[in-house]
């Protein structure tokens, strides 16, 4: 075990703390048990030692971060380190991708049981039913969710400007105030353009450079291992699941035929859907429903998008498409917190079945939302909003 504190002194050492993500300051630390989920690359490791580093004095023995693909759990087990962890005066445990150990959540309920005063947080997969697994976590653990940045964070973290968050329903009584605050601080136009193509995944401090390789090679690592590993999928289908992936990044918002994409790639289409239910969970494409209540068992979405915006860029082989790229971000940035659903009846989404957008260009017309109440245009290339006609970025700021 003390080959794992010196790694944890190690990494302690390498980590910030100038900047931390909004979700630090929505967790309940102090509940026993803490589950963090999140896509691969969204910044889950940076969080739990920025956490250690800010609440712990240096070379504190009542806390101990390790991650679970160390060579260290060959050989040893979650319920040895706990307990010698918690012998020697350990107070909280932070085990960093819990899906890469067989038996996980039989080993940490245990301990929750066994240890009623020592606090655990661990970190998951997307694609990992932290809640289900072979042992019922649902009445012990406290769950949260990590997205990637949004742009409101994306100033922060890469511009240096701090700005809050924004209740949506805030923001659409009263966006003039919202827009105000921004371009006071900046020009928003200026890099919401750079947030579309760079801004999704907090790596980008460290590697500007090779940037969508990183993001291509995160969206690859999932797609060959994490889906063979947690869902089990046949691993002879990794090559076509790659390539229904490389499909949909070059037309999304993928109107769906499902025959179609059967036929593309040749696999039955029952396994299609199955596979996009699967990648939806990998936060690799988003699916949305025209009306989420009667969604049935491995429906078949009306639209697909990819998650987020970097992904489009990195994994298209043409030039994005710029309609497609702005629908792609109202998606991936209202439905962390809330319902979108895809409207066939009049604009493009409904949000929490209460608000109705239509998004476009800054020319966008409000002729396919007239007479529809709460009603929004959500623009490109606007700074301050005209009407109900927003800025597009403003949805940026929802977190």
């Amino acid at each position: 075990m003390d080959k794992l504190f010196e790694k944890q002194d190690r990494l302690l050492q390498l980590t910030t703390t100038k900047i931390v993500r909004h979700l630090m300051e929505e967790i309940n630390w102090d509940a026993q048990l803490i589950a963090i989920r999140g896509a691969r690359g969204v910044g889950k490791t940076t969080l739990l030692l920025q956490y250690i580093k800010l609440h712990y004095p240096t070379f504190s023995s009542e806390v101990l971060y390790c991650s679970l693909d160390s060579i260290y759990f060959s050989t040893h087990s979650i319920l040895e380190l706990t307990d010698s962890f918690y012998k020697n005066g350990g107070k909280h445990l932070f085990l960093d991708e819990v899906h890469k150990y067989p038996g996980w959540s039989k080993e940490i309920k245990e301990i929750y049981d066994s240890y009623p005063d020592l606090k655990v947080t661990f970190t998951a997969s997307s694609l990992l039913h932290i809640l289900g697994g072979d042992a019922d976590l649902s009445r012990r653990c406290v769950p949260y969710t990590m997205q990637g940045l949004s742009f409101r964070e994306f100033l922060e973290f890469h511009k240096g400007i701090k700005l809050n968050s924004v209740p949506l329903v805030d923001m659409l009584n009263n966006p003039a105030m919202l827009c105000e605050e921004v371009n006071k601080s900046c020009h928003p136009l200026q890099y919401f353009k750079e947030y579309l193509q760079i801004g999704y995944y907090p790596y980008y401090l460290k590697n500007k450079i090779d940037y969508y390789t990183c993001v291509e090679n995160v969206a690859y690592f999932v797609v060959e291992n994490e889906m063979p590993q947690i869902c089990g999928v046949d691993i002879s289908n990794v090559r076509k699941i790659k390539a229904l992936l490389g499909i949909m990044a070059n037309s999304v918002p993928y109107e769906v035929d499902i025959t179609k994409l059967a036929t593309m790639i040749q696999i039955h289409r029952n396994t299609v859907i199955s596979y996009l239910y699967e990648m939806d969970r990998a936060e690799l494409i988003n699916m949305v429903f025209s009306d989420l209540n009667s969604i049935k068992k491995l429906q078949k979405p009306d639209k697909i998008f990819m998650e987020n915006t970097n992904l489009t860029f990195a994994l298209s082989d043409n030039q994005a498409n710029i309609g497609t790229i702005r629908e792609t971000f109202v998606v991936n940035q209202l439905s962390y917190q809330h319902r979108v659903e895809y409207s066939k009846k009049a604009g493009d989404f409904r949000i929490d079945n209460k608000y109705t957008f239509e998004v476009g260009g800054e020319s966008k017309e409000a002729k396919q939302i007239v007479g529809v109440t709460t009603s929004y245009i959500l623009a490109d290339d606007l700074e301050y909003p005209i009407g109900n006609k927003l800025p597009l970025w403003i949805v940026g700021f929802c977190y």
